[in-house]
């Protein structure tokens, strides 16, 4: 029993801390977005499937010997395959959608690895049962997933702040190489097994309805369905509740492991005893679970407290997949169907994973996958419960009251995205968020257009004829980059790069004789100034370009332009691309300006205070960084701001008339604040709720 726990626990500890290392390390290569996320889930995911798939085929139809034979022969491959690092070829070259090509990707690097990890559990139970005769080791399950659960918990607090990427590469692949042994000798003690089946074990006491565990009959259609649609919710709960925590603080590995990590702790718990799920106790919860979160997600939008909503988040996730979790638990089939049972499971959660990262953004033009797993969750609770009778409940109460709230929060739902979309002209949705146009005070003198992403503002354009082309929002002339322009405007010709386009603002700077490029991610932004929703770079009378793809990525392969100005605007959003703000990249960034050039970073961001990051870059590439701050209380069309200026020691633009007045001090960092690296960054330094 200590050999295949122990084998079990390892592999699923490595299965779940490759999860945020891989994606964190081709995150940068994909710009950062959120979805990366969500398309690495879908792999893993699909992995599962692949991984259940297997285990349940070799042990139906393949003889003790062979199956040692070939699982021995695919670990020995997968270890010549090590170590885990993806290639630098793999960094995309095309515009688009990329997640086919981050699908590829991790396939040829973590594919076979991941794959055998994933069979491991349904495997090695499957032999357990076969070798000992002894009832199904559900408590196996129960060690695996915690294996998964500490691997979550140690990555954001343990291993990301404490190790480079490369290092965190080589310790994994050293641990798999453990595993492979291990698993090895597991399948060969197990070789000489008798017999394929084993006797069924009784149902748990706390299982009124007859359960085919207790029966030991075959799964019927309906229960296989029944399997499938709890993991699916849970799943579908899980990936859009991480998304759309991602979007609005930062697409990092501590906010991608919270949730799973409720997710695989509901899974321990549900299958750990069939004492710890009673429905009496979690079904009263589900009804404010799910309208705390209907509340939180639209009530709340804008301006309800990120240390507020990501709790309340996080337990109705808790209590959503201990629904879902615990149903499945209590109907966990005799031994002969372990494997089928844990294919189904792992059907359902790439369903649910399939639907968020691939349907959603190609059907919805904005992000409904939440309020439908929402209103799926109460209706299949209701479902599931509609004929069971209820201890210390009774059947009616819980029916009825399920049946009559799930009625009332789809109400919600739907009145609620239609007030959402009330002033707003545009919805539009791809990879890389969701993009929305809002027309304010339409007709009168202060008409405005807004584009938005999510819930943050990336640019505003005045409707009125006679103010159309003044420069606002937070690139107002007393913002720290409005100052930098007028500056060095004063002196002649600028050439200057923006990276960022959002609604174009920054474009309506670039007078005749001035140059300006624009780095643009993503297409449907850019595709808004074409059509002439914004008409800032269209009216711009210099010369301009607009360069489509990852900023880093076109500026590595390009000559140096000698910018003036160098403006790096993909902070604003709550979800920031952290490859942008590394040491390196300060190098590429000082490449591209000349040597009395500015580096100017918008760090505006309601949880994340960038200045230290800024202030270590600078240091990093000896120069000095200086944070600029505008309350924009005089002008109606200006938005509060903070800018960090980076530049040479000696550079004289602060002396410049433009900064008179301003708001200035040198950016500080702690003395442990190590900065980030490509290897290497972590937000919790720099993170606050307050």
């Amino acid at each position: 029993m200590i050999l295949y726990a122990v084998t079990i626990f390892l592999s699923a500890f490595l299965l779940f801390q490759v999860q945020p290392l891989i994606a964190k390390i081709i995150l940068p290569w994909f710009g950062g977005s959120a979805a990366v996320w969500a398309a690495a889930l879908l792999f893993f995911q699909l992995s599962l499937l692949a991984g259940y798939a297997y285990a349940h085929a070799l042990i139906k139809l393949a003889k003790a010997r062979t199956q040692l034979l070939v699982h021995g022969t695919l670990l020995v491959v997968s270890c010549a395959l090590l170590p885990i690092m993806p290639s630098v070829s793999w960094k995309p070259t095309a515009i688009g959608d990329p997640t086919l090509r981050i699908l590829e990707l991790l396939a040829a690097t973590i594919g076979l690895p991941y794959f055998l990890l994933s069979s491991t559990s349904p495997l090695l139970q499957a032999w357990y049962v076969r070798r000992t005769g002894s009832s199904v080791p559900y408590r196996l399950f129960s060690l695996s997933n915690f294996g998964s659960f500490l691997a979550l918990l140690s990555f954001p607090f343990v291993v990301e702040p404490n190790l480079a990427s490369r290092q965190q590469a080589y310790f994994w692949s050293a641990g798999f190489v453990v595993f492979a042994a291990l698993c090895l000798i597991t399948a060969w003690v197990s070789r000489e097994a008798a017999s394929g089946e084993s006797v069924p074990v009784p149902a748990s006491p706390a299982i009124q309805e007859k359960s085919a565990e207790k029966s030991g009959e075959r799964p019927s259609a309906l229960q296989l369905l029944l399997w499938v649609s709890l993991a699916a919710c849970a799943s579908t709960l899980l990936v859009s509740i991480t998304n759309h925590m991602s979007q609005n603080v930062a697409p990092i590995p501590l906010l991608w492991v919270v949730p799973l990590a409720i997710y695989l702790l509901t899974f321990i718990l549900a299958f750990e005893s069939d004492k710890i799920y009673q429905r009496w106790i979690f079904l009263p919860w589900v009804a404010p679970a799910l309208g705390w979160m209907a509340y939180a997600l639209y009530a709340g939008e804008g301006n309800f407290h990120i240390k507020f909503s990501i709790p309340i988040f996080c337990a109705g996730l808790f209590i959503c997949c201990m629904l879902c979790h615990g149903e499945l638990a209590l109907r966990k089939p005799a031994p002969q169907y372990l494997t089928l049972f844990y294919l189904m499971v792992s059907v359902g959660g790439a369903v649910g994973g399939i639907f968020v990262a691939i349907i959603a953004p190609r059907v919805f033009n904005s992000y409904l996958e939440l309020p439908i797993g929402l209103v799926a969750c109460g209706v299949l609770a209701t479902i599931v419960l509609f004929n069971l009778e209820i201890p210390k409940l009774g059947p009616w109460p819980v029916r009825f009251a399920l049946a009559v709230g799930v009625g009332l929060l789809a109400g919600y739902l739907v009145r609620k995205e239609l007030e959402d979309r009330k002033g707003y002209h545009l919805f539009a949705r791809n990879f890389y968020g969701e993009l929305r146009i809002r027309d304010d005070d339409v007709g009168q003198e202060f008409a405005l257009r807004n584009l938005l992403h999510g819930t943050i503002n990336h640019g505003s354009q005045r409707l009125n004829p006679e103010h159309r082309y003044e420069v606002n929002s937070y690139y107002a002339p007393s913002s720290g980059i409005g100052r930098t322009m007028q500056a060095k405007q004063g002196l002649g010709p600028v050439r200057y790069g923006v990276v960022g386009m959002g609604a174009g603002v920054m474009t309506g700077y670039c007078r005749a004789g001035d140059y300006v490029r624009v780095y643009e991610i993503n297409p449907l932004v850019k595709s808004l100034s074409d059509r002439g929703e914004f008409t800032f770079f269209g009216h711009c009378a210099g010369d301009k370009e607009v360069l489509m793809g990852d900023a880093r990525l076109t500026m590595e392969k390009q000559e140096p332009p000698n910018y003036d100005v160098l403006v790096i605007d993909a902070f604003s959003s709550d979800a920031i691309p952290v490859h942008l703000l590394t040491k390196e990249v300060m190098q590429l960034y000082f490449k591209l300006l000349k040597p009395d050039g500015v580096l100017a970073v918008h760090i505006s961001n309601r949880y994340l205070d960038l200045a230290p990051v800024c202030e270590r870059g600078a240091e990093f590439v000896g120069k000095k960084a200086t944070v600029v701050a505008d309350d924009a209380s005089d002008n109606t069309f200006a938005n509060s701001t903070t800018w960090v200026l980076i530049t040479a020691p000696d550079n004289n633009v602060f002396q410049n008339p433009s900064f008179e007045g301003a708001n200035m001090y040198p950016a500080s960092a702690a003395a442990t604040f190590r900065g980030w690296t490509d290897d290497y960054s972590s937000i919790l330094p720099i993170l606050s709720l307050n």
